[in-house]
């Protein structure tokens, strides 16, 4: 699981907005890019992105 701190200072890298929590994956609010999350930890990089 995420912590909720390191979730409130990470940004989508395509565009910069705000990521929420959804289905064990880290998703824009804007662009809707879904990142993954491997062994607790986000994989920010958007070639990764859904």
């Amino acid at each position: 699981m995420i912590d909720k701190e390191l979730l409130a200072i990470l940004a989508c890298p395509a565009c910069k907005a705000d990521v929420e929590l959804k289905d064990n994956k880290i998703c824009c609010t804007r662009c809707g890019k879904k990142y993954p999350i491997r062994d607790g930890i986000p994989v920010m990089l958007i070639e990764e992105a859904e």
